[in-house]
């Protein structure tokens, strides 16, 4: 893995995967095995991979149980989470079947769970309704009057997934160049020529899983891309380890169908300690993981974007609440206390927060969906929200087809069955 920043004058790939967390690593490691005559280079602007989403979420291994049946999300997530959990038994990344309960703590809440539970069982998830004497044997901390219980939850190393990519890809003779932002990217009719922090690539085809950034690489290759990137950041708490016993698994709310956000929840992690959260604050910055952490930039494209002036104008009374709960410990305590009431807030202490790159319409709605556009040959993965992590390499099988369309019928990929 180069992690020089030094420039190395042009180097010529056949593809060029931007974005070193998940979904680049997971596209450009499928690309590798669909052609391993093809070589590949992955650029990553940080110092290390994963360094922002990947590396930031709170590990869960999602069933698919809340996707609109049909959609991208619903059947990459089946497939992707079955091939993940393949790929951490072959190649000895940490991960374990935890269990999952989503609960309703009101009546109010009872026709959404119903709803829930269903497409679960249309997506083939392994599902069940239970009541609360079931629920207090699962989690007895919990409270609630119904829930779900999803058995084949989990939870996964993904840090350790990016690691074990990249040397995957560095030890089949591929580039993972580390310290390279790409700065400009220009078509032509023989290639496609990136300016990089570290040099120039030339490659025939290019993959854009730029996360954050993704919306604004997809313009710089030409693509007319109306969506924009809005960030809204993720804070999460850690319980202290006296108390770990109040989250066995994994304990969630039943989430409000008006957001794609699932609400605070309780997540066991894979290498120990329970962490609570996340809220769902709109960000200073693309990369603003406090509030200290400002760019006029990206604010200003924020505030100007009438995207975003819609879904405040809509929705700026439950944003004050995920305010309020950022700003005042208490209030973040009191959410939690809906799922386990016994919570204090000396049980809490903060730890690292994360930011969600999600695409967001011109009408103001949050594109819910996984969204990857072709344009002449730039494949641009424009909105990859959760579980893009748990389906990464179900949709890097995906941008794989589109980059080398003429293997699709034969060439090889990583499957739940490989």
């Amino acid at each position: 893995m180069n992690n020089s920043a030094a420039n190395q004058g042009t180097v010529r790939a056949d593809i060029a995967v931007i974005g070193g967390g998940i979904v680049g690593l997971a596209t450009a490691w499928q690309l590798s095995l669909r052609d391993p005559l093809k070589s590949i280079v992955l650029l990553e602007k940080e110092s290390s991979l994963a360094f922002h989403q990947t590396g930031r979420n709170s590990g869960v291994l999602h069933s698919g149980i809340y996707y609109r049946p049909g959609s991208l999300r619903a059947k990459n997530c089946r497939a992707g989470k079955l091939a993940l959990e393949h790929f951490c038994d072959r190649y000895g990344v940490a991960w374990r079947k935890t269990g999952k309960v989503i609960v309703a703590v009101q009546q109010s809440e009872l026709p959404q769970l119903q709803i829930i539970l269903e497409r679960g069982r249309q997506n083939g998830v392994q599902c069940e309704q239970i009541g609360p004497e079931r629920l207090r044997e699962l989690e007895p901390h919990c409270a609630g009057i119904q829930a779900i219980h999803v058995p084949e939850s989990g939870i996964v190393d993904y840090p350790g997934v990016c690691n074990r990519l990249g040397e995957l890809l560095t030890a089949a003779g591929h580039q993972v160049r580390l310290n390279s932002r790409v700065l400009a990217i220009r078509q032509n009719s023989a290639c496609v020529r990136l300016e990089c922090a570290d040099g120039t690539i030339e490659a025939d085809q290019v993959v854009n899983c730029g996360g954050l950034h993704s919306d604004r690489l997809a313009r710089l290759s030409g693509q007319p891309l109306k969506e924009r990137i809005v960030p809204f950041r993720g804070e999460y708490f850690e319980l202290i380890p006296e108390v770990h016993r109040f989250c066995n698994s994994l304990i969630y709310p039943v989430p409000d169908p008006r957001f794609p956000f699932l609400g605070v929840h309780f997540t066991r992690m894979i290498h120990g300690g329970v962490e609570c959260g996340p809220n769902a604050v709109f960000a200073l910055a693309r990369e603003g993981y406090n509030w200290l952490t400002i760019s006029p930039r990206d604010l200003w494209e924020s505030l100007t974007y009438p995207g975003f002036l819609r879904l405040a104008a809509r929705n700026w009374k439950t944003g004050l609440g995920e305010i309020r709960r950022s700003l005042f410990k208490a209030a973040f305590v009191k959410a939690l206390q809906r799922l386990v009431p016994e919570i204090r807030a000396e049980h809490l202490h903060s730890c690292p927060s994360g930011v969600r790159a999600q695409a967001l319409g011109m009408d103001g709605k949050l594109i819910d969906d996984f969204q990857i556009q072709r344009h002449e040959r730039v494949v641009n993965v424009c909105n990859a929200p959760s579980p893009a992590a748990t389906a990464c390499l179900n949709i890097g099988r995906i941008v794989a087809e589109q980059v080398l369309p003429e293997l699709a019928a034969n060439g090889s990929v990583f499957t739940a069955e490989s």
